[in-house]
This record gives structure tokens, sequence and C-alpha cells, in this order.
């Protein structure tokens, strides 16, 4: 039985954290320890902790959200789901991986900045990914790049890991081009991120990527992601596309003209 864990949320007034500011305190052998919400590498560590926090208590949905729209998506195009060659990148501790595996995909590849994450995933999930790669997207080594070219991926995810940092436009315009033209692209990112009001560079990036000819956008869905501390709904969109072509250094730089 998987362990739980004695974690509280602190007693601010509502309202007043943000996304990104939000945390927790975890009960440890050494006492109370305040831990963000963002510091996975730290959440990794505990068995458990982060479907504690995320799933159970804040009811994040987004992996079964975003597979099953994937997986329909692709079957209304005639193709097969079962035949896809994925990339799921910030794959995290395989809570997405697992719902690809449970529906069958060809092949299933991870991939995550944090070593802690993989250690994870192996731990937690071990029989969810044929390959797991910790690699830095941003500044890819040669021999990594090979690496994952021979799994001639035809379809990345990404899944509640775009935006306040985690993983910026560089490392998902180098994660696309690693997918075969026409192959499938499927991510969530929050609402607010494809407002007018905001013009910071991923919201830039990824609201260019829409409307660009480099993706051939599929489905658009607004969802609930999961809840904020406060019991918040927080909304985000699944966007489920097909790559065109490769997007090129032109497209990155202009985000920062």
């Amino acid at each position: 039985m998987r362990q739980k864990y004695a974690l509280k949320l602190p007693p601010n007034e509502p309202f007043q954290l943000a996304q990104d500011e939000a945390y927790f305190f975890l009960e440890t052998a050494e006492g109370e320890k305040k831990v963000r919400f963002h510091d996975y590498a730290e959440i990794y560590r505990h068995a458990g902790l982060y479907e504690q926090l995320f799933y159970q208590r804040l009811k994040c949905q987004s992996p079964q959200k975003v597979g099953a729209l994937l997986k329909k998506t692709v079957e209304e195009s005639g193709a097969y789901f079962t035949q896809l060659r994925v990339l799921d990148v910030g794959a995290g501790n395989g809570m997405m991986g697992e719902v690809l595996m449970e529906y069958g995909v060809a092949r299933l590849v991870g991939i995550d900045i944090l070593p802690e994450a993989k250690h994870a995933a192996e731990r937690d999930r071990p029989a969810v990914y044929d390959e797991y790669f910790v690699v830095n997207l941003t500044e890819m080594q040669p021999e990594e790049l090979i690496q994952l070219q021979q799994w001639h991926f035809d379809c990345m995810t990404t899944v509640a890991a775009l935006g306040f940092g985690d993983i910026p436009p560089k490392a998902f315009a180098n994660a696309f081009n690693l997918i075969e033209e026409n192959g499938w692209i499927a991510f969530n990112i929050k609402e607010t991120f494809l407002s007018q009001k905001d013009n910071s560079g991923f919201s830039t990036f990824i609201k260019r990527l829409i409307l660009s000819d480099y993706l051939n956008l599929y489905h658009l869905e607004r969802y609930r992601h999961r809840l904020s501390i406060d019991g918040i709904p927080i909304y985000y969109y699944a966007i489920i596309g097909r790559k065109m072509r490769q997007i090129e250094e032109e497209f990155m730089a202009e985000l920062h003209n």
C-alpha cells in the first residue's frame, strides 16, 4: 500500500497566493517542512506525494483529459492510436505516460530535465516507459539528439509542464522538432496564457505557434485542470494538432524582438 503523508495547506488569507507561489507543509522525520508546489525535485523524492497532493487533494485531471482527447482526435482522423511513437516531454513521475500506456501505443519515451523525475518514474511506474532520458532540451548535446532521433517519434505530449518557467519556449521548440512531419502534438496550457493581456515570452510563443503554419490545429478545449489551494477551479486549454514542419530559428528569434 502506498504511503500516506501528513501534508497541510497554509493558513494564509484566501486568494493571496498565485498558482506558482503556492506551497504546503510536509511532516517529515526531521519536523515540518515547507515545500513549494513547483519544487518537483523535492516532491518526487517522496513516493506517492505528487499524486496525493495534486490528484487526490486538488483533483487534477489533465493526464486523463488530454490523453482522451488525443486518442479521440487521432482515431477520428483515420489514424491508429496504437501505432504512435510518443515522446512524453516533462514526463515527471509518469502520470501522462501511464494514461498512454493503458490506451496502448507502439513506443513511449519519457524525457525530463530532473534526475529526480526519472528516479520517481522508475520507482513508481517501472513498466510505463520504453526509455527515459534526463536531458536539458534547451542545450541538447549532439549525442543526445542522435539518441532521441533514433526513436522516430510521431507524437509529442506535454501535460502540466508548460509555463511558470518549467519548460521554456526553446525546449518546447526543440522537442517539437524531434517529431516527424504530420506527427501529433498534444499539450495543455493555463487559459490566461492565451489571453490578449498576457505578453510574456511563453504566452507569445504559444499564441504565435497556434496561428502559424508549423502546427495544424485539430482541437482546442477549455476544461478544469485542478483546484487551487483555495478550492477555486483552475482552467486550462487542451490543444491537439499536427506538426506541419520544423520550427525555424527565425521564428524563435522574433520572440525577443
